[in-house]
């Protein structure tokens, strides 16, 4: 995710106009109002579901942590700039949203249920950028224009034989593995907290609780371990 101080102010405006959205929706459905655009999972949970996600995030963090310093891969790590945390703190409303939000298949059956939220949740992992790397087309020069784009990668097929390829690079270590698996693992464990039995409501609620504590408790967790910089 991009460090920079505006990408970090779009981020936080973005998360912060659908909490707004969550907590309207919320307001109409605890006063019987019809609401048939309300976002998905708008819905009230009780205290114990409250403390549950905290603590499921808390855990997370916690079982991550833990397989970092098992690993050795703790020195290893990125540093992040300190007010960073607020856009992981706004992903727990935008990401949470897009996918345990939309990115699920409901109401075709637990079946249908259960492996939409696999397949998502591979997909959360994989877009996460441990296993690659984005390098931009820098290598193209401004005065080649879209002409030459066009007639040169795209009518050509080199769009995918050689411009990609050479903007990506991969990345397959132990550690960038582990990251994936840990945010493939979190995942589902979002998803269950939306749709478990738990949950009869379905309030997307807990799932942005618990990623919620999750990032946060990585930002204390860098900030300790010297990963900060402010």
């Amino acid at each position: 995710m991009n460090e920079s101080p505006l990408f970090v102010l779009i981020y936080c405006i973005i998360g912060i106009y659908l909490g707004s959205l969550y907590y309207s929706d919320i307001c109409s459905f605890k006063k019987g109002l019809s609401c048939p655009k309300a976002l998905p999972g708008a819905k009230p949970i009780n205290l114990f579901l409250i403390i549950l996600s905290a603590l499921v995030g808390l855990f997370l963090l916690i079982n991550a942590v833990i397989g970092e310093y098992l690993l050795g891969i703790v020195d290893s790590q990125k540093d992040m700039v300190w007010f960073f945390v607020f856009a992981t703190l706004s992903a727990g409303i935008i990401e949470e949203l897009v996918f345990r939000g939309y990115l699920v298949i409901e109401n075709k059956g637990t079946k249908i249920l259960l492996i939409s939220c696999i397949g998502f949740s591979l997909l959360f992992a994989i877009i996460h950028p441990h296993l690659w790397e984005f390098h931009g087309f820098n290598h193209l020069s401004n005065e080649e224009g879209f002409t030459y784009f066009f007639f040169e990668y795209i009518l050509s097929f080199k769009l995918f034989t050689e411009l990609l390829p050479s903007a990506f690079s991969f990345n397959l270590t132990a550690e960038s593995f582990y990251n994936t698996w840990i945010l493939f693992l979190n995942s589902i464990i979002f998803y269950s907290l939306r749709f478990g039995p738990w949950n009869p409501g379905r309030s997307i609620l807990p799932s942005m609780i618990a990623h919620a504590f999750l990032n946060l408790g990585v930002f204390v967790v860098k900030f300790f371990q010297g990963f900060v910089i402010f």
